[in-house]
This record gives structure tokens, sequence and C-alpha cells, in this order.
């Protein structure tokens, strides 16, 4: 399905009537400016005509409207289930009540976090969701590669959410409030700040998006997420489809009203999507690893969404539809991203933690609710018609297409679109190689299996079962219909746009679902031999893949060892100058003290005679001054 705007919409959306509810529930924080005279001043300075002194004040209020209730529908209904699959998965483990006590508050600090008034309210709870993800990939601590990996999620998180509180701490220098309704709604101010300064809102979004790209794993800050499959496969699912990454996407889409005023930004959206998404499905094409396969295509799709998100740089016109494209495609991924991890789990437990697929193949008799659920759920993700990933990335490519017909930019999301086709092509190839790899083939299986694989039980099945029916039909019950688009686009700061189908793009989605599911089915079952063949010629693009381009050891050289030696020399400065300084404020003391108790022998002819000498010094001075 495809969109063109209805009316050419202001530079600045209007702020319309628009159904929300907003529940105060109490004062969060306030920060009343200072008197005159005071030493110290919290009060930010407004740079408007009519500059005064304000306060910060964060009421706790929640607000609910379209955006947020399509967030919250998606997150609550894809974690019931996880946590269903989850109840079996983690039913023999001794941390069980740990995993759940995280995995809620895992949902509880998503859900507050979609649901807040403020951005210092989002951004508490924003941190919450990074604790808990912390918490839950490094859930077996005793093991290294968890404890490793979960640092690692936590510290380059960390980078994102230095942009991300300095995006507001700008927000709140220029428009004196943190709240929402403040600035997102505040036209005139928006208007203000485009006539006189467009480069703040510029540098505003900058560091918003920089906190997007670290919660939602965008290029070069992607690596964690991979690393994010040491945890157990529910919090793989929990991470990947409903909760964490997807709140990068929700905060761009948030503050549209922003970046609309930041065409630069949005280039910047748009074209750190574009690098993400092609660089994740090349490093997908050769994991032998399921969930990393799956991992890697979470991150490849991420970056569609972002594609969608900055396509308003070529038109503010197209900003409503580009926001309902990328956002459609979170809804939906949401549903088929979580069938497939738990899928790969259900595959996972019945091959005895085995998730190598070398190790096995055939399962498809073996496990069938498992090899029917994952086929729906890599159909939806390769974009198989009328399944669910059809629709929504058809939007995407619409919208592309859109933003390469119009405006200054037309040669830039022209090859934007080029690349976003080819990555397509590349993600039903890989999600079928892994489908073919795991469930064709001969029968075998892994030692740690035994010797009859099993099935996963009912409390793991049903939310398979539910999530593949949800899979085929969520897309074609709001896809045709535009239901999505006209709930999405009551939110604030998005206009109305006329909806209709465009049949140039279905068709190029169909041939490329059609061609990349048939180049796989053809290397890995009807030529499976071709594959290794195809490795040796291509070895140095296959040792990159493989290798995941090397981005870590990239990364380690360019950051890892210069703040190593950095920390290094800190060390060397602290212990021998700070140290050094205060032992020799210490030593002088004591050597005086070393001098003045070697005149205490213990003797006392010693004592006696020193008193006698004392006793002179005595006279003699007092006969001196009298």
């Amino acid at each position: 399905a495809a969109a063109e705007p209805q009316t050419a919409a202001p530079a600045v959306p209007l702020p319309v009537n628009r159904p929300e509810v907003v529940v105060y529930i109490g004062e969060w924080m306030s920060l009343e400016p200072a008197p005159d005279k005071a030493d110290v001043d919290v009060t930010a300075d407004i740079p408007s005509k009519n500059r005064q002194r304000r306060g910060l004040r964060v009421p706790l209020e929640l607000r609910v409207d379209s955006i947020s209730s399509i967030m919250l529908a998606m997150v609550t209904g894809v974690s019931l289930l996880v946590a269903l699959f989850g109840s079996g998965y983690m039913h023999h483990d001794a941390g069980y009540p740990r995993f759940f006590a995280a995995v809620s508050m895992f949902v509880f600090s998503m859900c507050m976090l979609v649901m807040s008034n403020s951005f210092v309210m989002l951004f508490v709870f924003w941190e919450m969701v990074g604790l808990c993800s912390y918490l839950l990939i490094g859930f077996w601590f005793r093991k290294p590669s968890a404890a490793a990996a979960s640092k690692k999620a936590f510290v380059l998180n960390r980078i994102g959410d230095f942009g991300l509180i300095m995006g507001i701490f700008l927000i709140w220098t220029n428009f004196g409030t943190v709240e929402f309704a403040g600035v997102l709604s505040n036209t005139q101010r928006l208007q203000e700040l485009a006539a006189e300064n467009s480069s703040v809102i510029t540098l505003i979004c900058f560091c918003l998006f920089l906190g997007a790209m670290g919660k939602s794993a965008q290029f070069p800050l992607q690596v964690w997420l991979p690393d994010a499959m040491e945890g157990p496969t529910p919090v793989s699912a929990l991470i990947h489809a409903a909760t964490m990454v997807t709140a990068g996407v929700y905060l761009v889409a948030r503050c549209t009203p922003l970046f609309v005023l930041a065409p630069q930004a949005q280039l910047l959206v748009t074209g750190t999507g574009a690098v993400t998404a092609a660089l994740a499905a090349l490093i997908a094409l050769t994991q032998t690893d399921l969930k990393r396969v799956l991992a890697y295509s979470t991150v490849s799709q991420l970056g569609f969404m972002f594609m969608a998100l900055g396509c308003g740089a070529a038109d503010p016109n197209l900003a409503s539809m580009a926001v309902t494209a990328g956002m459609f495609h979170l809804f939906t991924h949401a549903f088929f991203k979580a069938l497939l991890f738990l899928a790969a789990g259900s595959v996972m437990h019945a091959m005895g933690d085995v998730i190598d697929m070398r190790r096995f193949s055939g399962l498809r008799r073996a496990l069938p609710i498992t090899h029917w659920t994952f086929l729906v759920g890599a159909a939806a993700l390769a974009g198989v018609p009328l399944l669910a990933g059809f629709w929504s990335k058809d939007e995407i490519l619409a919208v592309l297409m859109a933003a390469s017909r119009t405006g200054e930019h037309r040669v830039f999301f022209g090859s934007v679109l080029v690349v976003a086709s080819l990555t397509a092509l590349l993600t039903a190839f890989y999600t079928f190689r892994a489908y073919f790899m795991t469930f064709w083939g001969p029968e075998k299986f892994p030692e740690e299996a035994g010797h009859h694989p099993h099935e996963a039980t009912p409390i793991m099945a049903w939310p398979l079962r539910i999530l593949a029916v949800a899979a085929l039909l969520i897309g074609l019950a709001v896809g045709p219909t535009h239901l999505f688009g006209n709930t999405l686009t009551k939110t604030v700061g998005l206009t109305p746009f006329e909806a209709h189908f465009h049949l140039d793009v279905m068709a190029l989605s169909v041939v490329i679902a059609t061609a990349g599911i048939g180049l796989a089915w053809m290397l890995y079952v009807a030529m499976p031999r071709v594959p290794a063949t195809i490795a040796t010629v291509l070895k140095p693009f296959y040792v990159l893949s493989q290798g995941k381009f090397y981005l870590d050891e990239i990364l380690y050289v360019l950051v890892v060892l210069p703040l190593r030696g950095i920390a290094f020399l800190s060390t060397l400065f602290d212990r021998l100058v700070i140290d050094g300084i205060i032992d020799s404020i210490g030593t002088v003391p004591r050597v005086l003290g070393d001098r003045v108790r070697s005149l205490q022998g213990g003797v006392v002819t010693a004592y006696a005679g020193l008193m006698w000498v004392g006793l002179v010094v005595l006279v003699v001075v007092c006969l001196s001054i009298s």
C-alpha cells in the first residue's frame, strides 16, 4: 500500500483537536527560579523577544494518544505471549523468579516510556529500559560471554543516552519546558526558532537521533544488539520485537514536529538507516548461528524504519506518510520477529541448547509446530504478499519512491530506494536460507539433543500459534483498510493524507520476495553443494561478512584502545604525581617526628641532663630579658 498527501501541510503542523488523554498524577520535579541575589541560578535563559527566567517544572503525567495506544497494544500484546513462552522455557532454571522480576520491570518501563508526557520522564524510563536490558542480557552472569555482552550493551547505550540528555537540555533552554505539549505543539515558538536560528532545531534533532541510534542499534552503535543473544531466548524476543529497540523509532516519530524543521537531520536519519540496513543484511548472509541471523535481521529492519522516518526532508508534506510507514513496519515487525525468535528458542530447546545451523537439519518432521510457525514468520519477514511484512515494507518502498520524485534531494532518495530494494532482496534470501538450513535436508541432530528431539510444550507452542496468526492476518486487517494510518495521524503533529495502492511498488515487492526465496531454495535445497563453492570463490567477501566486517575490532582499535591508553596515563599521573604530592606532605612531619623521637631514648640520666640543660637555657633567657 502507498499513500499521497491529501492537502499541502504547513512547515510546522498546526495543533488541532486530537483524541488524547492526559492523566496528572503529581509533581515529579520542580526547580523554581532563584532570587536575583542568589549565588546559584537554576533557571533557563529563554532566547525569545520577551526574555524571562523560568524554572524547570516536570509534572508526573501520563499521555495516551494515538501513537501511545498503538505502542501500548504492541508492547503489552507481544510481551504477554513472550512471558507465556518464557514460563515454559525457563521452567527448570534456578533464576526463574529473578527472570520474571526483570521482565516485568522491563515491560513496565517500556509502557511508562511510551506514556510519558515530558522528555525528562521519558528519559527516566529510557534509562530503566536500559537497566533491565543489562540485567536480562547478563541473566546468566556466571557465563563470561553473557556478562561481557551485558556490559557492552550498557556502555554503548551510554553514548546514545548522552546525546538524548543533551537534546533535552537544549529543549529546556530554548522552549522553557520539557513537556511534549509545550514543545511539539508550540507552533509559535517553533516558527520563531525556525526563523531566528534553524541550526538550534537541527542540533536538537541530531542529539535526539543520537539517543535513538544507541537504543535502536543504528550504525555505528549497532554492535551491541547481536551480542544480546547471550541472554535467554525470551529476552531476545522482548528486546528485538516489543521493547528496547523500538524506543528509538518511537522517539523520532514522536518528535516529528521538530524533525520536519530540520531537513539535514532527516537526511542523516535516512542515510544512517540505509547504511545500517544494508550492512546488517550483508552480515546476516553468512552467519551460522540461527539467533544471530535473526538479530542482524532486526538491525536491518530497524534501518528500514529509519529510512522511512527521514523522508520528510524531501517534502514536509511527506512527513506524516513517512512516520506512518516507519511505525507500521515497527508494529508488524514486532509480531513476526517475536514469532521467529520464539520458534528459534523452540529449536534450541529441542536441540539441547545447540543453535549452530550446521549441526542440525531436516527438523520439519521432528518439530512440526515449530516448523510451520517459523515458516509463517519467515514469509512475513521476507515480504510474501498478503502477510504482515508485505504491507509495511511495501509502504516504506512507496514513501521512498515518492521522496525520490520530489524536492532537491531526489538523487539521494533514489539511491536509498535502490539500497532498500536490494536489502529487501537480501532479507528474503538470508531468512529462507536459515529456514532451509534448519528444517530441510536430511535429518541430523546434535548429540546434545538425544535420540528423539521433542516438540515445544503446550505453554510454549500456543504463543507460537497465536503469533503466527497475527503474522498472517494483522497486515491484511489494517493494511488495505488504511486503519493504521488513519489512527496514527490523529497524533499531534501529524496530518491526514490520502492513501491508495501503487501497483508498481506492489509488483516490485513481489518480485523481490520471489527472487530472494527462489535463490535460497536453489542454493540450499536444489543444489546444496553450491554454497561451499561460492564461499571459496568469493572468499574475501565471505570472510568479511562472517567476521561482521570487523566492526567490533575497528571500534576496539579506534575507541577502546585510546580510552584504555588515557586511563593508563591517568592512573600513572594519579599514582606518581597526585599520590606523590600527598605522600610528600605526609613525609615531612614523619621525618621531623623521627628526629625528635631519637631524643627520647629511655635513659633516665639522659633525661636529667636534658632537664639541666633546659633549666640553664631558661635561666639565661630570663636574665638576658631582665
